[in-house]
């Protein structure tokens, strides 16, 4: 999307505008979290163009890093940006922030109407961290040695911190209207390795929090829902399985069922889904357990419960092509972008594909 560059620039979002011009938001700095100078840039490919347009800034929190960015068009055609705030230089620290635009189609960054910040009180935390923490605990090997972070009062401790429990929740993933009219944003701690969801019933105004995603390890949560109304989460795993971790919910986002291992494997990376207009799902992801320089496209035809096909973007011994951000266009074309990171310096790439492409597979 724009020459190789020396500064961090990681943690992309996309939409496609009204007029069939695509929108690119992430983060750009001298690093990540560390970094106050860090802020979200943004780049426009117009709807027949064939190059991008040049990076803008979108967002500066003046001595504060802003970092992973998401974004999202309304039924109303309003362009949502959301993204954290990092208050002390470390992920625990961070409140989400969102802006609200109905002027982004003209050239350089949309012009805000709105900002404001997502507080959220995480519905019975306490109570489902500490349940799934010794389901999660039975899930491991006996031969898992759990590090003394994950003790027993460690834990007990940290989930009944009412601080902790309200700071840190991020974006990562878009957000997903609901055949109900809710909006789910999916957000992630680090400060517990988990999931949750802040809900809105008022398209936007106001923002509750769901119960948590407690699976200790499953962070970045993308989110599909299936005809019957089941939600799906898919989730990063930043524990010791190395698999594409999965919860669902029965309730509309409100309350999550214990987090299991999927089949695909996930070295710790952030991956991103949608349900395509064909009724199949589309995942990308990095298709390896160590290291991001593989990263594949997969297809399901039963909402989820088999991935039949896999095809590859980037497929290198070298480098990382991660955090993607996957969305269909109105006229079928699915659009990706990505963090891409070579020697020479760091980059966005996109990459535009259909579902036939995918299911061709890798060229032999």
């Amino acid at each position: 999307m724009f020459p190789l560059h020396k500064q961090h620039n990681h943690a992309p979002g996309v939409v496609e505008c009204p007029n069939g011009d695509l929108l690119v938001s992430w983060y750009r700095g001298s690093g990540e979290r560390s970094a106050d100078d860090v802020a979200v840039y943004g780049a426009r490919k117009k709807a027949k163009a064939t190059e991008w347009g040049a990076a803008f800034l979108m967002v500066d929190t003046p001595g504060f890093p802003d970092c992973n960015t998401t974004m999202w068009v309304d039924k109303d055609d309003k362009l949502w940006l959301f993204w954290p705030v990092i208050i002390a230089n470390s992920w625990e620290s961070c409140i989400t922030q969102y802006r609200v635009s109905s002027d982004f189609q003209k050239d350089g960054a949309p012009k805000w109407t709105w900002q404001d910040t997502i507080l959220l009180k995480p519905k019975n935390f306490e109570e489902v961290m500490l349940r799934e923490f010794g389901t999660w605990k039975k899930q491991i090997s006996d031969a898992t040695k759990l590090p003394v972070s994950l003790g027993d009062d460690v834990v007990k401790k940290r989930v009944g911190d009412k601080l902790l429990s309200r700071l840190g929740w991020q974006p990562r993933c878009k957000p997903i209207q609901i055949a109900s009219g809710r909006i789910l944003l999916p957000l992630y701690s680090d400060t517990y390795s988990a999931g949750l969801m802040a809900i809105s019933d008022d398209g936007g105004k106001t923002w509750t929090a769901s119960q948590p995603i407690a699976g200790f390890g499953n962070i970045q949560p993308a989110v599909l829902e299936r005809k019957d109304g089941t939600l799906v989460a898919y989730m990063r795993e930043n524990g010791v399985f190395k698999k594409i971790r999965v919860a669902e919910s029965k309730d509309k986002g409100e309350s999550w069922g214990t987090v299991t291992s999927s089949e695909l494997p996930n070295p710790g990376s952030g991956l991103d889904a949608v349900r395509l207009a064909s009724g199949n799902w589309a995942l990308i992801y990095n298709d390896t357990t160590r290291g991001r320089s593989s990263l594949a496209v997969s297809l399901s035809d039963d909402e989820g419960k088999t991935w039949k096909w896999t095809r590859h973007l980037e497929k290198h011994d070298t480098g990382s092509y991660h955090y993607p951000a996957i969305i269909q266009a109105r006229d079928g074309g699915i659009h990706a972008v990505y963090s891409y990171f070579v020697a020479d310096g760091k980059s966005m790439k996109h990459a535009r594909f259909t579902e036939a492409w995918v299911k061709e597979g890798d060229s032999k």
